[in-house]
């Protein structure tokens, strides 16, 4: 049955990374475009030569992309099914669905928006070359942290809710997880490396398309795979418990 349920989770992660792909082809790459030609016109302003192209920018913004999301969204998938698995008859009344969704919106906020609040995603042009490990270590150390932290306040507030009632132990968790990556925000260092002259506009677009298709995979996650489970209740119910 556990199989059958991360089966279920990769194949509606393959539809979440399909519509993710769409989304991000409409609305990011065409700022990745901008970027890329005003990287291009920094570098022939220092008299730099133009780097050959190891893949073309056309294989890059379709196949390459296509291929990208769709790995992910398999594997958040089978991440997705691990997580609505434990969480499902362990959120008070809700249904099969709305677990689901809810499940969904945690992951979001927990592997997406909060992360990208203190290191948001940057098109090509922006970032010093020499820091892209440290800048990449950064980031992954906000994720993990905050990965942690929603582990821990979860195993809380289910701690609390025998002494207090389901909605103050989820609120208390939830002020508890804010005001832990509120801490950890404020502990680690701020990137700051756009350089003279982008456009905040194109910038802001950007990270706003980023900010998309995270929503994208992860709204469908949670819609997609609650239909299944209010469709085939009894399968999805007995890898629950």
């Amino acid at each position: 049955m556990v199989g059958n349920l991360l089966i279920r989770g990769m194949i509606v992660g393959v539809l979440a990374g399909l519509l993710a792909f769409v989304f991000a082809y409409v609305f990011g790459e065409p700022w990745v475009d901008w970027a890329i030609g005003f990287e291009g016109k920094m570098d022939a302003m220092k008299g730099m030569a133009e780097e050959p192209e190891l893949v073309s920018r056309g294989v890059q913004s379709t196949f390459g992309l296509l291929t990208g999301v769709i790995v992910m969204g398999a594997a958040l998938g089978g991440i997705f099914s691990i997580a609505y698995a434990f969480a499902l008859g362990r959120l008070g009344r809700l249904s099969a669905p709305g677990t689901a969704v809810v499940v969904a919106v945690a992951c979001f906020v927990t592997f997406v928006l909060v992360p990208q609040i203190k290191f948001p995603a940057n098109p090509p042009s922006i970032g010093n070359p020499d820091t892209i490990v440290a800048r990449t270590g950064l980031y992954f150390t906000m994720l993990g942290t905050s990965v942690l932290i929603a582990i821990l306040c979860t195993m809380l507030a289910r701690s609390w809710s025998q002494r207090h009632s389901a909605w103050l132990s989820t609120l208390m968790g939830i002020a508890l997880y804010a005001v832990l990556m509120g801490i950890a925000m404020k502990a680690l260092p701020t990137v700051d490396e756009v350089p003279d002259g982008f456009a905040a506009n194109a910038l802001w677009h950007f990270r706003l398309a980023s900010i998309g298709i995270g929503a994208v995979i992860w709204g469908t996650l949670g819609i997609a795979f609650g239909y299944i489970a209010e469709r085939y209740p009894l399968a999805v119910e007995s890898t629950a418990h």
